[in-house]
């Protein structure tokens, strides 16, 4: 089968371990070239909604991710290809270290070509970093390091002592450390862009501490294909069909390419807040996905009326799809950290516990009515319940995952699933029986 070439300009921006600054510098280099009057295309590695809001914010455009196991490399492969098309500058920011996972950063960037930079936070090390960079470049071979970021440099002194030792990847961009610079963050990573009050002048000062060095050159496009006839058009088996997705700070858990899968199945969505819409939109089927309902779980609970039509709704036995923060909002009552019990919708039976540590997190496969789909888990939480188990879910190494409840027309799990792995069945969870 023939394949179609596009060539684009493209960086994996990746890392020792998290919190060396991924994020900042991807985010940097967005906004460096976006303001250009370059468009970019921002790609997420691995299952995330926090960074993408931030990325989104920088570029000013549509950011998905990218991950190879739940996604398939044919979909990340079509992706690419894709914002290659559209683009000035495709830019990966990775995730964890560059070798940690399975699929890894690493193997990303094997698998499309892409040319790696990583970002080293130097703040507490001089001729080490040298050391750090050298097991980087040379721990795969096949890896393409065109050169690497020193981030929270001290000094020109510091800046001099970082340099020292690096052969061979002599490209090396210098952020000083800067306190009006810092992404906040909270239990499940970093604040979403739009709670960050002054998120634009934070972007554009890591982009002005790139403007001056090796990152402000574009670097050699990568060539993105595509085999010819792979693609097929999706049956609009949600034609006719609304559905009601819950959006705002405490639902904020949304993969783009879940709502463009939804809109491609021919779906109508409407979008809500259970923090401050009164009343349901008239919709065939409900979406709510995760995010933090364990933040606004007082407010959750005060929205009488709203609370109201969705238990309608349930009754009715119109489908409700609920995923992890989505599923606690179903759930008879919410304890949070501070050990505040808080009434949610009543519909699933149980409580919702909050932890102070991670209780569950990886990808995993689960078949829900002999079909089978893809997505993650990542949540602060414990639920007690004895609502029906339909599928036990398993992570990609064999071992049991995540329960799949269902009560009726309603479906719920911890899992975040990623509708385009299984067409049918994402458009079956929202049409009624």
């Amino acid at each position: 089968m023939k394949s179609k070439n596009v060539f684009c300009p493209a960086l994996l921006i990746t890392a020792p371990a998290s919190g060396h600054g991924k994020t900042s510098v991807t985010a940097g280099i967005a906004r460096l070239y976006s303001r250009q009057g370059l468009k970019v295309r921002c790609f997420k590695t691995g299952p995330d909604f926090i960074d993408p809001t931030i990325l989104a914010k920088a570029s000013g455009q549509a950011v998905y991710n990218l991950d190879s196991w739940i996604m398939g490399r044919e979909h990340c492969q079509q992706l690419l290809y894709e914002a290659a098309s559209q683009s000035d500058l495709i830019l990966v920011e990775g995730v964890m270290g560059l070798f940690d996972g399975e699929p890894s950063s690493a193997d990303l960037a094997e698998l499309f070509g892409l040319p790696i930079v990583p970002v080293i936070d130097a703040s507490a090390m001089a001729q080490t970093f040298a050391a750090i960079l050298h097991g980087l470049s040379t721990f795969r071979p096949s890896l393409n390091v065109l050169g690497s970021v020193a981030n929270r440099v001290a000094s020109p002194r510091h800046a001099e002592l970082l340099k020292m030792n690096i052969q061979g990847n002599s490209a090396l961009a210098i952020l000083k450390r800067n306190a009006d610079v810092s992404l906040p963050s909270r239990h499940l990573g970093l604040q979403l862009a739009e709670e960050i009050s002054d998120i634009d002048q934070q972007l554009d000062l890591l982009a002005d501490g790139l403007s001056n060095t090796w990152l402000a050159k574009l670097p050699e496009p990568v060539k993105f294909c595509i085999s010819k006839g792979k693609s097929q058009t999706p049956v609009a088996l949600l034609h006719n069909t609304t559905i009601a997705v819950a959006r705002d700070r405490a639902f904020c858990f949304l993969y783009g390419q879940n709502l463009n899968c939804l809109r491609t199945l021919g779906a109508n969505l409407v979008f809500f807040s259970p923090l401050e819409d009164k009343y349901l939109p008239e919709a065939d089927a409900i979406y709510l996905p995760g995010g933090y309902p364990e933040l606004y779980a007082k407010q959750l609970a005060k929205n009488l009326t709203l609370k109201k039509d969705i238990v309608d709704h349930a009754e009715k036995s119109k489908p409700i799809l609920a995923e992890c923060g989505g599923m606690l909002f179903l759930s008879e009552a919410l304890v949070d950290c501070a050990g505040e019990q808080h009434k949610m919708l009543n519909i699933m039976p149980g409580i919702v516990t909050m932890k102070t540590k991670l209780t569950a997190i990886g990808s995993q496969q689960v078949l829900i009515e002999q079909q089978e789909i893809r997505g993650h888990t990542f949540h602060y939480s414990s639920l007690e319940n004895s609502m029906p188990i339909i599928s036990q879910a398993n992570y990609a190494d064999g071992r049991v995952g995540e329960a799949v409840y269902r009560l009726k027309s309603v479906t719920a799990s911890y899992l975040h699933l990623y509708f385009p792995s299984n067409l049918p069945l994402t458009a079956k969870l929202f049409l009624s029986a």
